[in-house]
């Protein structure tokens, strides 16, 4: 039996233990900071911020899991959960009687207003400003890279962020549901 492992060499084992690292420490810090000073999770977060960003405050079930890079059943129970709190409400879809909308609340709306400041600083804190101009571009091709091998089929929305002045017919759609891919 012959070993045919492509083991990773020095600096790749080196770079890839620094991106575990990274995967575990910076959720953490980000829920540290929300938890504290909003009462949130990040992935709470991420569900209220995305509804909060579209012009009706609303989006399919479907579309806001895609949008959060979320299952359906862990989208669910969060769902409940920020319903329970008031951020939320779910109602039927006015386009289609099978699915399910999800609508920010006006305390949901509040909410993120609040929480967005510190989020963002914490952000910028932990990421955005410990990298230059440079590496913040190359961070960006990089997550892409590997976004487009976890998820070839584009699924969820990381690809295409909301505000992505190229994308915004594509997202929009994704968001909405009525995307054709």
């Amino acid at each position: 039996m012959t070993d045919e492992t492509p083991w990773l060499t020095r600096d790749q084992l080196r770079a890839w233990m620094k991106l575990v690292a990274v995967m575990e420490l910076l959720p953490a810090a980000l829920d540290q900071q929300l938890q504290r000073d909003a009462d949130l999770t990040h992935f709470d977060y991420m569900v209220i911020a995305m509804l909060s960003e579209t012009e009706s405050r609303t989006l399919r079930m479907s579309a806001l899991a895609s949008a959060t890079n979320a299952s359906l059943p862990r989208l669910s129970h969060v769902v409940s959960r920020l319903e329970k709190r008031g951020l939320v409400a779910r109602c039927p879809s006015t386009d289609d009687r099978r699915a399910t909308d999800v609508r920010l609340t006006d305390a949901g709306y509040t909410t993120i207003v609040e929480a967005a400041p510190d989020h963002v600083r914490t952000a910028r804190r932990m990421v955005i400003d410990a990298l230059t101009d440079e590496q913040v571009v190359q961070l960006d091709g990089i997550a892409a890279a590997l976004l487009t091998r976890l998820d070839p089929e584009r699924r969820f929305a990381a690809l295409t962020y909301p505000r992505d002045d190229d994308d915004t017919a594509i997202c929009e759609a994704r968001l909405t549901g009525t995307a054709a891919d």
